[in-house]
């Protein structure tokens, strides 16, 4: 009888435990394939990233509205062989909220490319690579902006 009664229990906790974990995994954003970069030594290139923000959703623009919003920002923790990795946003979206007392919010909605441009070391060695990097950003309903979030970027690259 003690199992049965401590099976009851155990399979309901599991089963929140497991939708608790795939609630954290539920993200107002994400990041499609960037292209691959190919390039000779000296070279610019470029790569688009796509973005797709969650229908319902929005994210606050690289240059916000606001002093205590979160704005999105790509940055590079280690580019190899490129050098630079300046990004182009998209020209943002100027939305009034309920939280926002009236006045616009500049933000990102849908789906956009971010363009990230470097350029290939004159040093670099011959052969593929990976730039990574960081996208931060802070989502928000109509009602409330949610803590921010950083999840990782990855975009190939070879250098002819």
């Amino acid at each position: 009888m003690a199992s049965n009664s401590f099976c009851k229990t155990l399979l309901p906790l599991s089963l929140l435990i497991t939708t608790a974990a795939l609630a954290q995994n539920n993200g107002y954003l994400t990041i499609g394939e960037p292209a691959k970069i190919a390039g000779k030594r000296g070279a610019a290139v470029q790569t688009k990233i796509p973005v797709s923000i969650r229908e319902g959703y929005h994210v606050n623009s690289n240059t916000p509205s606001e002093e205590y919003l979160i704005p999105l920002k790509l940055t590079w923790t280690s580019t190899g062989a490129l050098e630079g990795g300046a990004v182009v946003y998209p020209k943002p979206a100027l939305e009034k909220f309920d939280f926002s007392d009236g006045k616009p919010i500049s933000v990102f909605m849908g789906n956009f490319d971010l363009v990230a441009s470097f350029k290939v070391a004159a040093n670099a060695p011959a052969g593929p690579g990976i730039a990574a990097g960081k996208l931060r950003y802070q989502a928000c309903s109509n009602k409330a902006c949610y803590p921010p979030k950083t999840i990782d970027v990855s975009v190939p690259y070879q250098v002819q």
